[in-house]
């Protein structure tokens, strides 16, 4: 092969070689449209549409407050406790209203319960020692008297006209350091929460702030109407305002038993239940997924007596539709004992009638 030859080739392969190289430092090709990063497509004049109607000014709390703070008292109990040094008196702090111009102070039961002595503080400094008037451990609620005069009430609202979202305001003894108000919104309605192995029913969720020693105090609207005695809050440290109070509906009745009986007489069935839910049904393959299951039958109870066994799903008790535990507890507590109640329940795929003679709950 000649020189001549052999140099054309030389050249020939350096030529296709700066062209291979050319081609890959080329961008690569793209049937997709590329991004246009102009600015054709901005307005210097943009903002957030807004709606015309006029924005609606958080209520006056000033005036509610100044009506319902003169009947909200300090509540004061003296308890004998015990450790390995001996006994000793603890101070615990609570709160309560005034229910009537006599002295009848509504409260919660475990503020009151376990005490020797109680204080009450009026919003005019003026200090009585109480008297225990009947406690009621299930709803938690008690009533102490106070022997003054001159004394300024609340009076009592009605909770079933209460709005989730409605403006609230708990008012009490926070920290034991004197009356305070906190504002908040009605998150829940009818809620249940277990308490030390006790469930209260028919509690309001509320977001106004709850701090130990508010216990007792009331739960007001924006009519400065009592819609709830404050009982207990949720403490997590992940979980922030949940506090909850007992609504004045259900806590009337029994106030009102407190103050003429000393105590609350309860109709009693005689089962332990729990609820039915969708899930439950399907892992028990029952026929319905709603109601409240029976779990127990107490021997000779009025549940008994009526034929209820272990199994039947509750779904109607008298006039009120069941589908939970919590709307036949309430059902039960807001009929008379003697009171002859109509019971619809499952038992396996067929719907039963039957009826129940209420008696009074055992202390035990």
């Amino acid at each position: 092969m000649s020189k001549k030859y052999i140099l054309a080739l030389i050249i020939l392969i350096a030529v296709g070689l700066s062209i291979g190289i050319w081609a890959l430092s080329l961008p690569p090709t793209s049937s997709q449209p590329q991004s246009d990063n102009s600015t054709q497509y901005t307005d210097s004049n943009w903002t957030f549409p807004l709606e015309n109607a006029p924005v609606t000014p958080l209520p006056d709390f000033r005036p509610v407050i100044a009506e319902v703070m003169s009947s909200v008292v300090s509540v004061t109990t003296e308890i004998v406790t015990s450790d390995f040094f001996g006994q000793y008196t603890e101070s615990i702090a609570g709160s309560g209203i005034l229910i009537d111009d006599k002295g009848y102070i509504a409260t919660n039961n475990h503020v009151v319960e376990d005490a020797q002595s109680i204080y009450v503080e009026l919003a005019d400094g003026r200090s009585f020692l109480a008297n225990k008037v009947g406690c009621d451990t299930l709803s938690d609620l008690a009533v102490i008297k106070i022997d003054a005069v001159n004394l300024t009430f609340t009076y009592w609202g009605d909770s079933s006209s209460l709005s989730v979202g409605e403006w609230v305001l708990a008012i009490g003894n926070a920290l034991g350091e004197g009356i305070t108000a906190t504002e908040g919104i009605v998150s829940r309605l009818n809620v249940s929460v277990n308490v030390r192995g006790n469930t209260l029913y028919g509690l309001i969720q509320t977001t106004a702030a709850i701090n130990p020693g508010n216990s007792g105090g009331p739960l007001v609207n924006m009519s400065g109407e009592v819609i709830g005695i404050t009982s207990v809050k949720i403490v997590a440290s992940e979980v922030e305002g949940m506090g909850f109070a007992i609504s004045s509906n259900e806590a009337s009745p029994i106030i009102e038993d407190l103050i003429r009986y000393g105590r609350v007489t309860y109709p009693w069935l005689g089962v332990a239940l729990y609820t039915v839910d969708p899930f439950l049904a399907a892992s028990e393959n029952l026929s319905v997924d709603r109601g409240a299951i029976i779990d127990e039958v107490v021997a000779d109870s009025p549940a008994d007596a009526a034929g209820l066994r272990v199994g039947d799903v509750i779904i109607r008790f008298g006039d009120k539709e069941i589908s939970n535990v919590a709307d036949l507890v309430q059902a039960i507590r807001s009929s008379e004992i003697g009171e002859e109640v109509e019971i619809v329940f499952v038992r396996g795929e067929d719907t039963r009638t039957t009826s129940a003679h209420l008696v009074e709950r055992p202390t035990s």
